[in-house]
């Protein structure tokens, strides 16, 4: 199998009740929702970003009103990066956690917990984390750090020591050697794929998806899948990495901790999401940028493509806390998928998608 950087997508999908969903009742729906999101207040470091409506077959596309998805023929690539620089930049502060292949938590190495939470007999799996995060609006670059602090008992946010720094950079002429591709939207959202280490028989990747919440901007999750490729091409995952992240304030280089002040808590231990909630027929606008010889642009826009439908089975389906899931499977004819998805709210999910010829970011109808 291979997995090579050639196209992603993102998408936000609505769930189908059946194949046989009308699509008057689906448009009905889809307005209700729309009505109910204009009162809702938006957060005043965003700005609203226009969106074309097109018919696609039987059923229009649909008005996003808080997913901010660009027209490639009238927004040009420049002020969509710029839009983008704008929402990724600044302190993300959260929790973040690893799990196995299987889905399941990893505990924190016993040396970095604190003596009271082994007296008390109590698994820590979350680690605190920072994402100070910068994007230059006019050129394309970008850099962040993911910063783990050591566990603290109670709230000592001043106390907090740095545990390990992992600092990503992208756009810059030595960091193209370090990146395979990156897709990006204006909301945020972007897909990456990290070259990781070359071991001769085989080779590590990381495929970071980072999903803005469509309903809150200032919430994301980051989901990382690393996987392993031997020599024969064969694909395996090897473990996942999940962050639950929260916008704190303007980018200050990861100088002051959100703390207290950051409305989350540790999710590793928490329940797993069900399987019903993830499976089924989906539909919803995706946007797509795609990768192959003739194009070795690494840095590009995920461009507003179709509504499509999609159908999801439990079949490798790797189910996370919090609404999440991610699955690696393969196809007949020796091509690769990886995937993750965030249930953001009921019957609505923000999906991302790699293969070996897209790389999609699907945005549910709303």
């Amino acid at each position: 199998m291979a997995l090579a950087a050639n196209s992603i997508v993102i998408s936000l999908n609505r769930a189908l009740s059946s194949l046989g969903f009308s699509s008057s009742k689906l448009l009905l729906n889809r307005n209700s929702i729309s009505n109910s999101h204009s009162n809702r207040p938006h957060f005043q470091r965003l700005r609203r970003i226009p969106v074309s409506t097109t018919a696609s077959s039987s059923v229009p596309k649909a008005i996003l009103s808080d997913v901010q998805l660009q027209d490639a023929n009238t927004v040009s690539a420049t002020t969509t990066w710029s839009e983008f620089a704008r929402n990724v930049s600044g302190e993300w502060d959260g929790y973040g956690a690893d799990f196995t292949e299987e889905g399941k938590p990893i505990e924190l190495p016993e040396s970095v917990v604190p003596e009271a939470y082994r007296e008390w007999e109590v698994t820590v799996f979350d680690w605190q984390i920072q994402c100070p995060t910068l994007a230059e609006p006019e050129d394309h670059l970008l850099s962040y750090k993911s910063i783990k602090l050591l566990p603290t008992v109670g709230c000592e946010a001043d106390a907090s020591t740095r545990h390990s720094i992992d600092e990503r950079s992208v756009g810059g002429v030595e960091d193209n050697t370090k990146i395979s591709a990156f897709a990006y939207q204006a909301s945020g959202s972007y897909v990456a794929v990290w070259p990781i280490e070359d071991l001769g028989t085989c080779k590590l990747l990381e495929l970071e998806h980072c999903l803005v919440n469509p309903q809150d901007r200032e919430s994301r999750v980051r989901i990382i899948q690393v996987v392993r490729i031997d020599s024969l091409k064969k694909i395996e995952l090897q473990n996942i990495r999940v962050f639950r992240e929260q916008w704190y304030g303007p980018f200050r280089n990861g100088e002051q901790l959100g703390g207290c002040a950051i409305k989350d808590s540790g999710f590793a231990a928490t329940e797993a999401m069900e399987a019903s909630h993830a499976v089924g027929v989906w539909e919803g606008p995706h946007a797509v940028a795609s990768y192959n010889a003739l194009k070795t642009d690494l840095i590009q826009e995920l461009v507003d493509d179709s509504v499509r439908k999609s159908v999801r089975d439990e079949c490798d389906l790797i189910l996370l806390p919090k609404q999440l899931w991610c699955s690696l499977k393969g196809s007949t004819d020796d091509e690769t998928f990886s995937e993750v998805g965030w249930l953001f709210d009921h019957g609505r999910a923000i999906t991302s998608r790699k293969s070996r010829f897209h790389l999609k970011l699907e945005l549910p109808m709303v």
